[in-house]
């Protein structure tokens, strides 16, 4: 059918007519499902649609009513037993097809028509049939247009207040499209009304009804007179509001309203929202939250809050306002609402708690989408947030503290101050607390800034620069003083002092333990008294103590635990050693006993509700509660390994009673009685009580509770469904709401989530300790043996089955859920975490049957919650349990499905099968594959949607599992999806009444394609050969994804994706990419999320190919999307990811992308109204100047978030530009030289790029400024000015950099903005685009008063800026001086930054070296360093942890800067190593070291350690190895280290370490590595040498002929040294097995290098130990360069290169004497020349690069020895002779090795001329064969291409002929020219027009001879035969007279080549 559509729209024209009526025949027995075509499901439904529709667009229409009436009768004649009722499915698509016809041909509708349609249509709103409620929604929306200006208000009316009352039994779905209704009505509202003139009325019934609906149907115009709405917005909301608050409104229809709500906001859209904020924010304070329905009772007030938080967050905070208007709505809550308390005038009215709450709680997300709050905003909230900690409401003290803490995190400038107000008022209200003139109010105040206190605390761990530890130190003194102090007083006093005390301890236990280290004995004694072992009296019933004093003894206790969690919490495992985990641990034994010495209590008080209010409005009972939550909580983050089997059974068993036991029933027994009695309890979830009988709140499959695959299908619908919809639907079945006032120390959280505080919502006291008692359970029961575990499960299971439980049947559904849960979570953790023995004690038959037994019970129940845990439970305890349980719970599931005909039974079953095959795995349950899935395949027929949908999901379940398992059942899968997808019964609005109203939830067609998703990771790669599979998959697929609901689409979207990655060529690229375009431009978040992964998915495949496709048009549309948050992650990831790929081709149209955003001012820059530009300078100005009068308008202000994004693209372009090798980005001059287009390059936008840096230095939000910086940073390169030469691009635009620079330093600049912009101060100043100092202006101004400020150990203050706190002056002063360090380190490159740096060096070589003394201390943590540390004493453990992260940073730096000063021998560094302010240290040796000696060596020790232990070392840790090294050269000098370098353990540890680094660091290391090891050898010469003075004085023969062995010291630092340098060569070469692997640092040029700088250290070390062992040593080096002679595997020439090492190797000794042939020396040349002879004739008849290379090296080895040895040296003739003749012999061949011969030839003949004999005679033997040489290229006169080859070879052979004529006597020269001559002749071709190269250096050389010696050359010529005389006398005679000729022939091709 598909493909008939498809041909309708290829084929021709006339061929459709032709066949038209039989098309429309066929088509229309498909439909009605003649013989012999099946019954006609939805797909072919909707295929034979879209092909009627294919037919009619193209062939003709004549026939189209004829085929519409046919259609019609078919459906509107009733079939066998439907004579009664239609069936929905039918009634649903008529609805649907009414709708459609209504929207396009609604003009033919008569007015009777209308009124029976609407009349009809309100019925189906009021009727009972789901479906058709949502079809008769769509119609009514067609019906009333939403522009329509003559809107009747009663209409409106109706239909919204049929769309409520169909709320109370709606599914989601329904009450969505009720929803869309119901906003559609209220929104057309907001349009002018249309008032009909006089004359209209007269002549309206006469009126053409054609004109009047075509009026109707249109926005109506301008019209005179005032322009009123239908209904204002007011009135528009009241309609909703007053529906609301009805006192017959149920739950789900308050909650339905405010998702009408939503929905109506969403559609009046963002610009009506936000120009309406305070209107909205006004009717929903007055209208909905205080109302008396909105406070009758805590769980009102709660889903209240969270509703309206909904609103006003989730939908209208997050995705509505701009940020202009995120500031408006701020000003707005501060000053309706925040400021307003108290109430000071008469009259004034107060809000309310529940108001204010609301309030705080938006403004704190507000803050956080904001940033850095603007100074308005600041000024607006810093009052009223702090006074509101005052309010005598518990919970809108919590709220506001939490706002504070927000507001700080934003503002942190401002913690400080806040942070010092908080703690002096807090003393105040103590103080006075006790006064007889104290408000009355006083506790509450106290309470509240003790709560304000606590928040501060949690944002420095955040923001440490911004605070000093000294609050935190008095806040801690206060505390305890105030526990002292609280027995002093009574009981009312002495409650506030003690939750005051450790409420504050509790929050300073987040600063961690570097704060808290120095005081836990002090709170282990603090603890220890809070809990006290219970006495005697304490366990006794009847003890005589009132209420009053339990109540009091529990909070003691309580906050005491609140204490320790926190500190547990944060200080774990740090502090928590084993001592005082056992402490802490019998504190919680002792909290514990107590409490259960507190239930064993009887009160009579407690009846009649007198105590219930005492204290801060909790009970005796829900304290207790409290508390005992606290030993849960504390003995779970703290573990059991101090607690004995006993007390881990009894606290096991406590746990039990807590969650499971009849009596733990804290709700009214009377309500319970009553339920039970009536019989009309329901459902556990559907109650109000906040408590509901005590069932948990904990979410089993939150992601973050290791959930099975079930709840990976669970996130999936999460991604197919909008949060909003979620969180509205889930309210529906939440019976119990959390709030961050129920567990006050939340406030002091320190976990980010996406670097964001979240409001936290803990459960209340009452399920808060189910919950802990739960976690509690799980943990411990992992860790027990097989009787513990039996005696609790057995108390579990006599709960659960305890008749008690019958009088209660809430109490019983909460027990079974808490059951469930708890078995559930403590599986987990046993197959997780638990040990082997308790893995048995669970598989054993006595624990396995009887929890199998209450699991069984738990799948078939009603409740779907059960039902999912208990069937995950159930998988895990299948795979502890062994194979014979597994088929037996197999065998018992498959009975229960036969037997068990209730729904809810059956798909519980199925979802245990699929946990089971998901949790035993496909191993084991390989042979249970075939039944479950017949199971599971019978049950996804089943036409009751229960079964079929968690059937199917099951089912999904299983193949995901299995994967490649399933491949033989992937057939009968696909055939099975084809056959549901063609069933009635498994369609939304198909089925019986019963079965439409409930598969609204259940989804089918949702999990019919999370199968096909499966199903395509089964097949795989398999897809491309599949040829039937892959198109069925894709045809279901296809189907699915026209399918109009939305959460199919997402899923269908998933499936392409998920087939993309096996055969994107079997995709329509483009097709999809325009649907997915459709969508990002949808108003439904999942669709625009779904296409966004799809597009990430794409791109990251080929993002150029995605360039072609979309084109700029979609970067673009995805570039306007970057503001909404709810998406923004995603677009970004696929912006970056284009970019990342494409950028190199075209970066000026990425910067032009990022232009247009930063051109959008942010709306924090706009409120400042340019505060921060003002007082700038020209530059500045202009820059302000120049924004965009339009960015005033709200679609054109960027979030912050999104102007950040742009900051990092724009770093993103210059990072990987810069790193390419296209140089025509950074060099103007080069691309016009390669005719390329300057526009399109990166250096053409350096304007922009400043412009846009400025742009982000003027905002208020840190993170700009600082990405601002790093543009900054990016743009200082040394790209040449185009049209100045000599001079840089830069250097024209220091005047607007400059600019951008200066706000970094203003008052409101933070330290790190000002750490920041002085490394790029110093970027400037050192990238040399100014290199005149006296020019550098204000930016070295910076730098240098920055380095000032540094000097002192106090407090710095830069700029404008104020003194900073400690740890920020610590982290600037190490920014400082790193800043300073990379300008020292970049002297060798830039030599005028010796001017910058030389006034200043005395200062910076004290402060780089304490800067490396205090990073020692910070990291070491050694008290003795400390003591040497300019850190302050108090600070210094406190900052150890915050500033370590910056001397990291930047103490490789500063060791550059020092080691780059110690190369330069400069005396100040020598000074300050000396721990000295004068230049008094002589550079002498010594024997003791410097005094930071040991530090610096230390430092650099662990460096390298560091370094060569980690095998994927970058080049950050290389770079950080070398700067070491080089620190390590000079170190090793006597002026440093003395003798302490040779000390035994020292140099054993340190040769050790280079041992290590020979082997595993690259050749750039290890080169540096040699380079220190020589500089120890030479600098300690005298040391390391003094070994062999103690030797016995040897005769000079002794020390030429004395055996190699004798004398050695094989543990001497000189051996050692040698070793090294030996070791590193041997791993060097390349033809050891060991050689240094190809990478990054080991390139061949580095290697080669390496070589080089290893061979000649090894001879310095040689030279260093004198003349007895530098033969030894020469002898060593000798052989290890003959390996490298001899290598051949690699083409790649090493050994060429690295020939001057030899040379330097075989430097003769100075005295002459030892060179003689019998000596060492002699030998030792010999052998070499030997070995080299030998290595070429190895080589004769092999071919390839490798053994060219080997011939040509030794080649030139040989002959380098013969020209360095002395003349004294004699060298045996044989040598020689063969040498030579090797050289003639290769001379003569046609390869490449004729070349090197010849220069071979040509250095002996040269170097022949100095007298030495042995050269003399290798002349004598060469000279035949050169002369050979030059006769054969004469031969080669006819073949100018071989002549090309033998041309610099015979030039060679030229000049060493030439080079004779000089040398030898003028008598002799005519008979030298007389070979000379004849053989030059043979090269001479004078008869040719043109010369030949060969003649014209004939000639060259010819007329040189004739003016060096005339006379000889004539008497030589005349000597001559006449035929060469004649060729002679011609060809020179051309050359000497032609000279002046060519010139006119030659100057032309000169100026042709310029004009070119």
């Amino acid at each position: 059918m598909n493909d008939n559509e498809g041909y309708d729209f290829e084929i021709d024209l006339d061929v459709v007519k032709q066949s038209q009526s039989k098309l429309e025949a066929t088509l229309l027995d498909i439909a009605r499902g003649s013989d012999p075509f099946p019954r006609p499901g939805r797909p072919v439904r909707q295929a034979v649609g879209y092909c009627f529709v294919s037919l009619y667009d193209r062939g003709e229409t004549r026939t189209l009513f004829d085929t519409l009436q046919s259609l019609v009768k078919v459906a509107a004649d009733p079939k066998p037993g439907d004579r009664d009722a239609r069936p929905v499915l039918l009634r649903f698509h008529a609805i649907t097809a009414l709708q459609k016809s209504l929207s396009n041909a609604s003009r033919a509708l008569t007015e009777s028509s209308s009124k029976d349609i609407l009349k009809h249509m309100r019925d189906l709103l009021s009727g009972k049939v789901l479906p058709l409620q949502r079809a008769a929604s769509r119609v009514l929306i067609v019906i009333f247009p939403l522009n329509d200006g003559s809107r009747a208000v009663a209409d409106v009316e109706t239909i919204v207040n049929l769309c409520i009352k169909s709320l109370e039994n709606v599914d989601q779905l329904t009450r969505q499209a009720l929803g869309q209704l119901a906003a559609h009505m209220l929104a057309s509202t907001q349009v002018v009304k249309t008032v009909p003139t006089e004359q209209s009325k007269k002549s309206g019934s006469k009126k053409d009804p054609n004109l009047e609906e075509k009026d109707e149907s249109t926005i109506p115009g301008p019209i005179s007179g005032p322009r009123t709405l239908v209904l204002s917005p007011e009135e528009m909301l009241l309609r909703l509001s007053s529906q609301f608050n009805k006192p017959s409104a149920t739950r789900k229809m308050r909650i339905g309203i405010i998702e009408f709500y939503a929905t109506l906001f969403s559609l009046l859209g963002p610009q009506f929202v936000e120009s309406n904020y305070g209107l909205i924010l006004r009717h929903l304070m007055q209208e909905i939250v205080q109302t008396p329905k909105s406070i009758a009772s805590r769980y009102e007030k709660l889903l209240i809050r969270k509703l309206v938080s909904v609103l006003l967050r989730d939908l209208i905070g997050a995705r509505m306002l701009s940020e202009q208007g995120q500031i408006g709505a701020i000003h707005e809550i501060s000053s309706s609402y925040l400021k307003r308390w108290p109430a000071l005038l008469p009259g004034q009215v107060a809000p309310s708690p529940l108001v204010l709450v609301i309030a705080l709680k938006e403004v704190a997300a507000l803050l956080q989408q904001l940033g850095n709050a603007p100074p308005p905003v600041q000024d607006a909230l810093s009052g009223p947030l702090v006074e509101l900690l005052s309010h005598p409401n518990h919970s809108t003290r919590i709220a506001s503290a939490w706002a504070l803490r927000c507001f700080c995190h934003s503002t942190p400038l401002r913690l400080p101050k806040i942070g010092l107000t908080m703690m002096e008022t807090l003393q105040r209200n103590m103080s006075s607390i006790s006064t007889p003139a104290a408000p009355s109010d006083i506790d509450k105040r106290a309470l509240g800034h003790a709560y304000g206190l606590a928040a501060l605390f949690a944002v420095i761990p955040e923001r440490p620069l911004y605070i000093s530890y000294d609050t935190s130190a008095k806040t801690l003194d206060m505390a305890v003083q105030l526990l002292k102090r609280s027995g002093d007083h009574d009981l009312k006093i002495a409650f506030i002092e003690v939750e005051v005390a450790w409420t504050c301890i509790a929050s300073i236990m987040s600063l961690g333990p570097n704060f808290v280290r120095s005081h836990l004995p002090q709170l282990l004694v603090l603890w220890r008294n809070a809990l006290p072992k219970p006495t005697s009296k304490d366990t006794m019933s009847g003890t005589g103590r009132s209420v009053h004093d339990w109540m009091f003894m529990l909070h003691v206790r309580e906050c005491a635990l609140g204490a320790i969690l926190s500190f547990l919490r944060h200080n774990s495992p740090a502090l928590v050693t084993l001592d005082v985990s056992r402490r802490i641990s019998s504190l919680l034994s002792n909290a514990l006993t107590f409490s259960q010495a507190y239930m064993g209590q009887k009160f009579d008080e407690l009846q009649d509700g007198t105590a219930s209010v005492t204290y801060g409005g909790l009970d005796s009972t829900t304290r207790e509660a409290l508390m005992r939550r606290r030993v849960y909580e504390c003995f779970s983050v703290l573990g059991f390994s101090t607690l004995t089997e006993t007390s881990q059974l009894s606290l096991l068993q406590s746990t039990v009673v807590q969650f499971a036991s009849p009596e733990a029933f804290s709700g009214s027994s009377v309500q319970a009685a009553i339920a039970a009695s009536s019989g009309n309890f329901t459902s556990v979830w559907h109650s109000t009580d906040n408590y509901a009988y005590g069932v948990t709140s904990i979410n089993f499959e939150s992601p973050g509770l290791d959930g099975d695959s079930f709840v990976q299908s669970g996130r999936k619908s999460k991604l197919s469904s909008d949060m909003i919809d979620l969180i509205i639907d889930a309210s529906t079945s939440t019976p119990v709401i959390g709030s961050c006032e129920h567990e006050p120390l939340t406030i002091c959280q320190t976990k980010l989530q996406d670097n964001r505080i979240v409001w936290p919502e803990p459960p209340p006291p009452m399920t808060s300790v189910t919950d802990a008692a739960i976690g509690l359970f799980s943990f411990l029961l992992a860790e027990q043996d097989v009787h513990n575990i039996s005696k609790v499960i057995t108390q579990l299971i006599d709960f659960v089955r305890s008749p008690k439980l019958d009088k209660n049947p809430g109490r019983k559904a909460a027990v079974l859920v808490n059951t469930a849960v708890a078995l559930l979570l403590a599986l987990r953790q046993v197959i997780s975490i638990g040990s082997r023995n308790t893995k048995d004690a669970f598989a054993s038959a006595q624990i396995s049957d009887s929890l199998a037994d209450f699991l069984k019970n738990a799948i078939v129940n009603g409740d779907i919650v059960l039902r999912n845990a208990g069937s995950e439970a159930l998988g895990r305890l299948a795979s502890l349990a062994g194979t014979s349980f597994l088929t037996t719970q197999v065998k018992t599931l498959v009975d229960l499905v036969v037997s068990n005909r209730d729904p809810n039974g059956r798909a519980g079953c199925a979802l245990a099968f699929g946990a089971i095959y998901s949790h035993v795995g496909g191993l084991a349950a390989g042979p249970l594959l075939k039944t479950t899935i017949n199971v599971l395949m019978s049950l996804g027929n089943d036409p009751h949607p229960v079964v079929h949908f968690w059937a199917l999901t099951a089912l999904g379940q299983v193949i995901n599992a299995a994967s490649l398992a399933y491949s033989a059942f992937v057939p009968s899968t696909i055939g099975m999806l084809f056959k549901l997808y063609m069933l009635d019964t498994h369609e939304p609005e198909g089925g019986p009444l019963s079965s439409v109203n409930v598969s609204g939830d259940l989804p089918t067609y949702r999990v019919v394609c999370q199968i096909i998703d499966a199903l395509i990771g089964v097949v795989g790669p398999e897809l491309q050969e599949s040829i039937s599979t892959r198109t069925l998959i894709l045809d279901l697929v296809e189907e699915f994804n026209h399918e109009t609901e939305e959460s199919i689409a997402v899923e269908a979207i998933m499936c392409i994706q998920h087939f993309l990655i096996f055969t994107p060529e079997h995709v329509g690229v483009r097709d999809l990419v325009d649907k997915l375009r459709i969508y990002l431009s949808s108003s439904r978040r999942p669709l625009k999320m779904a296409s966004i992964n799809a597009l990430y998915q794409m791109v990251q495949r080929d993002a150029l190919s995605m360039s072609k496709i979309g084109g700029d048009q979609l970067v673009e549309e995805l570039f306007g999307m970057l503001d909404d948050t709810s998406t923004s992650e995603g677009v970004r990831s696929i912006i970056s990811s284009w970019l990342r790929q494409t950028v190199i081709h075209n970066p000026s149209a990425w910067i032009d992308l990022c232009q247009r955003i930063m051109s959008r001012i942010t709306a924090t820059t706009k409120t400042s109204n340019t505060k921060t530009i003002g007082g700038q300078d020209d530059e500045a100005e202009s820059f302000a100047g120049s924004t965009d009068p339009l960015s005033q308008d709200r679609s054109s202000t960027a979030r912050w978030q999104t102007q950040l994004f742009a900051l990092n693209c724009l770093h993103d372009i210059c990072s990987i530009v810069g790193k390419s090798d296209r140089r025509e980005h950074i060099d103007i001059p080069f691309a016009r030289r390669q005719g390329l287009l300057e526009s399109q390059l990166l250096v053409s936008r350096v304007p922009d790029l400043i412009k846009m840096a400025f742009t982000a230095s003027a905002a208020y939000v840190t993170e700009i400024r600082l990405a601002g910086l790093v543009v900054l940073r990016d743009i200082f390169s040394n790209s040449p000015d185009p049209d100045y030469e000599d001079t840089l691009l830069l250097e024209q635009h220091q005047a607007p950099i400059t600019a951008a620079l200066t706000p970094a330093f203003s008052a409101d600049s933070t330290p790190e903005i000002l750490a920041s912009a002085v490394q790029v101060c110093a970027i400037f100043v050192g990238c040399g685009v100014v290199r005149d100092v006296s020019k550098m202006g204000r930016i070295l101004k910076l730098l240098t008063s920055a380095l000032e400020q540094s000097k002192s150990s106090g407090l710095i203050s830069i700029g404008d800026v104020g003194e900073l706190s400690p740890n920020a002056s610590v982290m600037l002063r190490i920014s400082t001086l790193a800043a300073w360090a990379e300008l020292e380190a970049a002297t060798s490159q830039q030599p005028y930054l010796k001017l910058v740096v030389a006034p200043h060096r005395p200062v910076l070589a004290s402060l780089w070296i304490a800067s490396l003394r205090d990073y020692a201390s910070v990291r070491v943590d050694s008290e003795a360093l400390q003591n040497l540390a300019s850190l302050d004493p108090s600070y210094s453990s406190l900052g150890r942890e915050i500033l370590l992260p910056y001397y990291d940073q930047s103490w490789g730096k500063v060791l550059k800067a020092v080691a780059t000063g110690m190369l330069a021998n400069d005396p100040y560094i020598l000074a300050a190593m000396d721990g000295k302010d004068s230049l008094e240290t002589s550079l002498g040796s010594r024997d003791n070291p410097t005094a930071f000696f040991y530090i610096v060596f230390g430092l650099v020790y662990d460096a390298l350690t560091s370094t060569s232990t980690d095998a994927a070392s970058g080049s950050a840790s290389r770079e950080m190895s070398i700067t070491a090294l080089q620190t390590l050269k000079c170190l090793v000098r006597p002026e440093y280290c003395g003798k302490a370098i040779l000390d035994p353990a020292v140099f054993q540890e340190f040769s050790s370490l280079c041992y290590r680094m020979a082997v595993t660091e690259s050749a750039v290391v290890q080169l540096h590595l040699v380079e220190a090891i020589v500089a120890l050898a030479t600098s300690q010469k005298t040391i390391v040498t003094s070994y062999v003075t103690l030797l016995k004085p040897l005769s000079r023969a002794d020390t030429i002929d004395r055996n190699p062995t004798d004398n050695v010291f094989p543990d001497s630092h000189a051996t050692h040294c040698l070793r090294i340098c030996a070791y590193v060569l041997r791993h060097a070469l390349p033809n050891t097995r060991t050689s240094i692997p190809q990478g990054e640092g080991n390139s061949p040029s580095d290697r080669i290098r390496l070589l080089l700088v290893a061979f000649n250290s090894f001879t310095a070390i040689g030279r260093a130990l004198g003349p007895i062992y530098q033969e030894e040593v020469r002898a060593v080096g000798v052989a290890l360069y003959a390996d490298l002679l001899k290598d051949e595997r690699s083409d790649i020439d090493i050994t060429g290169p690295t020939l001057p090492a030899l040379k330097a190797l075989l430097e003769p000794p100075s005295d002459p004497k030892v060179c003689v042939s019998e000596s060492k020396y002699g030998k030792l040349v010999h052998g070499l020349i030997s070995a080299c002879l030998v290595n070429i004739d190895e080589m004769s008849g092999r071919v390839g690069l490798g053994a060219s290379n080997k011939v040509k090296n030794n080649l030139l080895a040989a002959v380098l020895i013969l020209t360095v040895i002395p003349s004294s040296l004699t060298v045996s003739r044989t040598v020689v002779d063969h040498c030579c003749f090797i050289i003639s012999q290769k001379l003569l061949e046609s390869d490449e090795t004729s070349l090197t011969s010849a220069h071979c030839a040509k250095t002996l003949v040269a170097t022949a001329s100095s007298g030495n004999p042995v050269l003399q005679y290798c002349v004598k033997l060469l000279v035949p064969g050169m002369i050979t040489f030059i006769a054969n290229a004469a031969a080669l006169s006819d073949a100018p291409e071989k002549q090309k080859l033998h041309t610099s070879a015979l030039e060679e052979i030229l000049k060493a002929l030439a080079s004779l004529l000089p040398a030898v006597p003028e008598t002799s020269r005519p008979t030298m020219l007389g070979i000379l001559l004849p053989t030059l002749s043979l090269l001479l071709n004078p008869s040719k027009a043109s010369a030949s190269p060969f003649h014209m250096m004939a000639v060259t050389h010819l007329l040189s001879f004739a003016a060096a010696s005339p006379a000889a050359f004539k008497e030589a010529a005349a000597k001559l035969d006449q035929g060469i005389r004649d060729s002679l006398e011609s060809s020179i005679r051309q050359a000497v007279g032609g000279n002046k000729l060519p010139q006119p022939t030659t100057v032309k091709p000169q100026i042709s080549l310029r004009s070119f």
